[in-house]
């Protein structure tokens, strides 16, 4: 078995598919002036073709929304049926973005044309073309190797598996739903559980670095990119070490999916490359076919894309309409006033405000402070993206996963979130500035 395991021609495949996946998921190159990973590059082309965009987002958002009432799964508990006819108001959405035509409130151009072009087609195509590529990064082999070397790192600081390095990875060279379609994979396969893939889906799938370039260039401070990039990278995962130990998610149950056995990560002591190498070519010895991953992984992301897709026209809409027209946000931002004020966050009440739209959409804190003081917005620009959790795309992502956790939970994880990224970066930007 060992010597079939180490054949040259396996360890070539092995080579090849994890390149194949590193490739399309990690390697930025440039097209037409524009830099990002490859697989983005597919869904910009695709998105080129005649009549793409309203036939697929209506027919995903339209079956989607329908779907749960075809299934008769619509009213199992109270939330599901919340959701359910959430989804339904997801579909008038679509057609109001489709047809250009409605209220005049929801066709302002930072609503319905904001949520349709920016966040429903983009995440619902990418989400299952990724899929087709995702057999690459975690079917063959690649996760485990990855695995063994990272296990001291990710085991005691953030209680999740070394596998889940690539998670974090996805998440700031591609997107929170590239990442989170990792994470709702590698879950359902048993090789996490419920609350590591909660840590994961709250902790590490954040916004992508191209999207913080928006933010950066919004808030003026380009010109200190690598000091914004690197001090957003450092907290937010500072702040998911301190959530990992906090409720709700130090109380989810260590169990996996649907009762399964798991397979749970050896504690791996030793030669650590021969190591990786062996539970490498192991899990490429049990990997399914290329063609039957390809088959397996698109049908699984046509699915979350079905489920998220309505989601996110319908709660995207309804943050931003909260955010825009009503003072909601304001009355939640005084939550965060006493920690702005305490740590001296120049115009404190702003700052707190601004943080509050977060929870809606991301890049809505960063048009509201575009004339604070440098500190002010570098703040917002580092809590706009360590916070995660936001109305407009991640929460209806998770929620159309099938990791454990509930919208109480993600509210109050947002929240803790919040209050931890002040704490942490006000302090440094005022020894910085």
């Amino acid at each position: 078995m060992a010597e079939n395991r180490y054949d040259g021609i396996k360890i070539f495949k092995f080579i090849l598919y994890a390149a194949i996946g590193i490739f399309m998921f990690f390697v930025p190159i440039k097209v037409n002036g524009n830099s990002s990973i490859p697989l983005d590059h597919i869904v910009n082309y695709i998105k080129t073709l005649p009549y793409f965009e309203p036939v697929y987002s209506g027919l995903i958002v339209t079956v989607g929304g329908i779907l749960p009432f075809v299934n008769k799964t619509w009213n199992k508990d109270k939330t599901t049926a919340v959701f359910s006819l959430i989804k339904i108001l997801g579909i008038v959405f679509i057609l109001m973005g489709i047809s250009n035509r409605g209220p005049a409130f929801l066709m302002a151009e930072g609503v319905i044309p904001f949520i349709y072009s920016k966040i429903v087609i983009p995440v619902i195509t990418i989400v299952p073309i990724g899929s087709i590529f995702l057999a690459f990064l975690v079917n063959y082999g690649l996760m485990e190797f990855v695995g063994v070397f990272m296990q001291p790192i990710m085991k005691p600081i953030w209680k999740t598996p070394g596998r889940s390095a690539i998670d974090a990875v996805a998440s700031f060279v591609g997107s929170y739903s590239l990442a989170l379609l990792i994470t709702d994979k590698v879950y359902q396969e048993g090789k996490y559980t419920g609350k590591e893939a909660a840590i994961i889906a709250t902790g590490f799938s954040t916004v992508s670095a191209t999207f913080m370039i928006i933010v950066a260039k919004t808030l003026g401070i380009m010109d200190q990119w690598l000091l914004y990039f690197w001090l957003t990278l450092i907290i937010t995962f500072i702040v998911t070490a301190i959530t990992a130990r906090l409720y709700p998610l130090n109380k989810k149950p260590d169990t996996y999916y649907n009762n399964q056995e798991g397979y749970p990560e050896e504690l791996y002591t030793g030669n650590r490359f021969k190591l990786a190498l062996e539970e490498g070519m192991e899990a490429f010895d049990n990997a399914p076919t290329v063609v039957q991953s390809t088959l397996d992984n698109l049908k699984s992301g046509v699915i979350l894309a079905l489920s998220i897709g309505p989601l996110l026209m319908s709660i995207g809409v309804i943050g931003v309409v909260l955010a825009e027209y009503t003072p909601l946000f304001d009355i939640v931002g005084y939550i965060f006033y006493p920690f702005t004020l305490i740590t001296r966050v120049p115009e404190p009440l702003l700052s707190a405000k601004a943080m509050a739209l977060s929870i809606a959409e991301m890049f809505l804190p960063a048009l509201i402070v575009t004339e604070a003081p440098i500190i002010t917005r570098f703040l917002i620009a580092i809590v706009s993206v360590s916070e995660i959790l936001f109305f407009s795309a991640s929460i209806p992502c998770i929620m159309g996963t099938k990791i454990p956790i509930s919208l109480k939970d993600i509210i109050i994880i947002w929240i803790e979130r919040v209050i931890l990224s002040i704490l942490i970066t006000a302090p440094i930007l005022h020894i910085m500035f």
